[in-house]
């Protein structure tokens, strides 16, 4: 089977910077065709490969994590940071436009915390290295939701 529009596919995937750093590898399910599961660069390359298709490819952080956002950096008074979290965690609040917003604890000084809402990988350029592994059709639940369900996928 083809990747194609409304296609389960299943990768195997490295993440290195563009020095050979690894940074990210593992596995993952994706829904094809869209749906903004992948990197758009990545599922536009992969579009019509079958199992045993190998890429490999660079992306600048626009096409990857995007580029770093200061408004994103903050910080808070550590008399109002939740107990039991510590640098490296990572707490859920609101960005500026009120949506829900992850921001990773990046340091603690004194009474003071610093959070940053980027992604750890925003503003690198990166090689994103893969290989397909499996292809079957999306059932009608998983284009609903549009994402992939199951092993690799989402589960709910």
């Amino acid at each position: 089977m083809h990747i194609n529009k409304d296609t389960a596919v299943t990768l195997t995937y490295k993440v290195t910077d563009l020095q050979g750093k690894p940074l990210d590898a593992g596995s993952l399910a994706y829904l094809h065709g869209g749906y903004d599961n992948i990197f758009p660069k990545v599922e536009s390359v992969l579009d019509g490969q079958s199992v045993g298709f190998s890429a490999v490819l660079e992306l600048q952080p626009v096409d990857a994590f995007g580029d770093r956002d200061e408004q994103l950096v903050r910080t808070i008074p550590k008399s109002e940071f939740p107990p039991g979290v510590k640098v490296g965690g990572q707490l859920q609040g609101r960005g500026d436009d009120g949506q829900p917003q992850i921001f990773n604890v990046v340091k603690i000084k004194g009474p003071v915390v610093h959070l940053d809402g980027n992604h750890a990988l925003a503003g690198q350029a990166i090689r994103f290295s893969c290989k397909v592994t499996a292809v079957r059709a999306a059932t009608a639940e998983e284009i609903t939701h549009k994402h992939v369900h199951g092993e690799h996928g989402h589960q709910h």
